[in-house]
């Protein structure tokens, strides 16, 4: 069975129409593929709008502040990812004059272009013979040639990379490539996947054995870290006490109220009463209320937020702490924890 020419007349009559599909302008590929990373695409539609009618090319999107690139990113996670396609951005424009390349050699020496990415890219807007391999893709290989390799081990990774270029329609890249990843996010689904209208399903391995939720193979290599965050909300008349995060970190260069984060989670009174803690804030201050201790899940993390509203102002000011009017807090790019308590604490 051909594989690839089943997919690609089923994508032909199935397909979604979705915005990035219609253009081969490789500036546009980019913006949709790099916000769609980890997001569900009915989650990243509206953002991929906005940064599309906001930089329509790349050389809007590289004259971009970086805070206006992460206020527009807001909500969507990841931030790395808007950090990382500002500074791509900046490099199409002094490299290649604002052109968005569409090789593949080119594209994978740019900043957050992985392999996928630039396969991705090429193959789309120059229909360059490139296999894309992502967590589709991986799926609909693991399960039709039935392999139980991990697809996140060394070994793993090279044999699907292999296995993809060799099913690659050399003539109809692009096709094949979109009907590919189109087939494993629409009926190839990582759970309950449509077995009974696939159209591959008599030549597909995991089907004929039952073993497609048994497939892909994927390592547990993740680690977790658990971090406590404990934010305070400071008034001063009608002035708010923010914070701005450096680039060391989680949510780099983003802004939040003032933070102190502690080894395990901790009643606000006890944590008022370090030494350390006494000696920025002083002895003026007064815990109002606290909020419940929610948690929020990272890939790499899971932060443990509680929110503590104060009475009173710091003694000192920490460098990177700074007082801004209510109506500022609009243009200030958050994580969206910390945005969604503000909002609903002011009720705008």
């Amino acid at each position: 069975m051909n594989i690839s020419g089943e997919l690609i007349s089923w994508y032909e009559g199935n397909k979604r129409d979705l915005p990035w599909r219609s253009t081969t302008d490789a500036y546009i590929i980019w913006l949709s593929e790099i916000i769609l990373q980890q997001t569900r695409v009915e989650q990243g539609m509206p953002y991929f709008y906005r940064f599309a009618e906001k930089y329509p090319t790349v050389k809007h999107f590289a004259a971009a502040p970086e805070d206006d690139i992460l206020k527009l990113w807001q909500g969507l996670g990841y931030y790395s990812r808007g950090r990382n396609m500002l500074k791509t951005a900046q490099l199409v424009q002094a490299q290649y004059n604002g052109q968005f390349p569409t090789a593949y050699e080119q594209l994978i020496t740019l900043k957050g272009i992985g392999e996928y990415t630039a396969a991705a890219i090429s193959s789309f807007s120059a229909n360059e013979a490139r296999a894309v391999v992502d967590g589709n893709v991986y799926r609909v290989l693991a399960r039709y040639f039935g392999i139980d390799e991990p697809i996140n081990s060394p070994k793993g990774k090279k044999l699907f990379q292999q296995l993809a270029d060799e099913v690659l329609d050399n003539q109809r890249p692009a096709l094949h490539n979109q009907a590919m990843m189109e087939f494993g996010a629409m009926l190839c689904k990582p759970k309950n996947p449509a077995c009974g209208i696939c159209p591959v399903r008599l030549g597909c391995a995991a089907f004929k054995t039952n073993a497609t939720m048994y497939l892909p193979v994927k390592l547990k290599t993740v680690k977790i870290r658990k971090r406590y965050f404990n934010y305070m909300l400071i008034m001063d008349d009608q002035k708010l006490l923010m914070s701005k995060r450096d680039e060391s970190d989680i949510w780099a260069n983003m802004y939040e109220l003032p933070m102190i984060e502690t080894e395990a989670l901790i009643e606000p009174v006890q944590l008022f009463q370090r030494s350390n803690v006494k000696e920025v804030l002083g002895n003026n201050i007064a815990i109002r209320n606290t909020t419940e201790v929610v948690k929020h899940v990272l890939t790499h993390q899971h932060l443990f937020i509680q929110f503590i509203v104060l009475d009173g102002q710091p003694e000192k000011l920490q460098s990177n702490w700074f007082y801004t009017g209510l109506q500022n807090l609009e243009n200030l790019a958050m994580p969206q924890r910390i945005f969604i308590f503000i909002k609903k604490f002011f009720n705008f």
